[in-house]
């Protein structure tokens, strides 16, 4: 029973570090920009937001300014590449070192705790249980014969409206003419130039919304665990690059919509996975990132070594059909 909690928890913060997939994928796939900011974006998502409740802001609009400071951390970055002429690869390495120091700035200190604060999850699970909604669901669950439950159902479901609304919004973004021109200038840069696209700005903004949404992950992630951390970032672009290699494996990549979708599905996937890792009693919390680095390894080899296998069935189709056509000649 305590497996239907372990994979009840996995499924709740996947949806959260979905919104930090998605992000991922607006620069490793859309801009095609290996942007190392993650690490530290994250971050700053939670302690912007973390040091706001504590001195008195609203959890919502402390979530808003928590996002908006991974946006500019992002923005930064791409004037780094851009303006400074910076390999990408390095100025993400520079920008997530700096924000290391710059996170600490914020809090004051290494960790804040937010179980003392009122933030959007008590704020939401005080509404939330007054629906009766999780007397409901836990009764019936209970009539099935499983004992341990979880607390509320409220996050989960919250998580799934906004993921949906989010995964609306970004198909929606891609498909205008700045999106457009965000793939374009990611294909191809020379090209968009040619077209009169102002490539520079394009990638400033996208690397500034996908370092956004990695912020907003980052400080929900805070007030679902009830505290924020300097170090809680660490990986976290390998966590991202894992739901977005995952999900594109499983469920293909063909179109924004699908892609999208798969992210979403891929976070989920890579959170129940570690659970279940986890679960096996040779592992322990400590080889959480190894266990990353493995998934990651086996969804990149898998599919070549599929393409492979179905590329070397072709050859020999292709040889057996000329031979037969080889030997009607002779014969006729």
């Amino acid at each position: 029973m305590a497996m239907f909690l372990a994979l009840f928890g996995a499924v709740e913060s996947g949806l959260i570090y979905a919104i930090m997939a998605i992000g991922v994928y607006l620069t490793f796939r859309i801009l095609n920009f290996p942007d190392l900011t993650v690490d530290g974006s994250f971050v700053t998502g939670g302690a912007v937001t973390a040091i706001s409740i504590i001195n008195g802001v609203p959890p919502i609009f402390a979530t808003i300014l928590g996002a908006f400071a991974g946006f500019l951390a992002g923005c930064v970055t791409g004037l780094l590449h851009t303006k400074g002429k910076i390999n990408a690869l390095l100025s993400g390495i520079l920008m997530m070192i700096a924000l290391y120091s710059i996170n600490l700035r914020i809090m004051g200190k290494p960790n804040l705790s937010l179980s003392r604060e009122s933030t959007l999850k008590n704020q939401f699970i005080e509404v939330w249980e007054k629906t009766g909604i999780d007397g409901v669901i836990n009764n019936l669950l209970g009539s099935m014969g499983i004992e341990r439950l979880p607390a509320t159902w409220g996050i989960v479901f919250l998580m799934i409206i906004i993921m949906i609304l989010m995964k609306v919004i970004i198909d929606y973004f891609l498909k205008t003419e700045i999106g457009l021109g965000l793939r374009a200038t990611g294909n191809n840069q020379v090209m968009s130039r040619s077209f009169s696209a102002n490539t520079d700005t394009l990638i400033i903004i996208g690397l500034g919304i996908s370092n956004g949404l990695v912020a907003l992950s980052g400080s929900l992630i805070a007030q679902y665990g009830g505290f924020t951390d300097v170090g809680m970032g660490i990986g976290m672009i390998i966590i991202g690059l894992a739901s977005v290699i995952i999900g594109e494996a499983l469920f293909g990549a063909k179109t924004v919509a699908r892609a999208t979708l798969a992210i979403i599905l891929g976070a989920v996937i890579y959170r129940i996975v570690v659970a279940l890792a986890l679960r096996v009693e040779f592992l322990d919390t400590g080889d959480m990132k190894l266990i990353t680095a493995i998934l990651v390894i086996v969804a990149l080899v898998t599919p070549k070594i599929v393409q492979v296998q179905r590329e070397k069935k072709r050859r020999l189709a292709k040889r057996a059909a000329l031979k037969v056509g080889h030997v009607k000649n002779v014969e006729a």
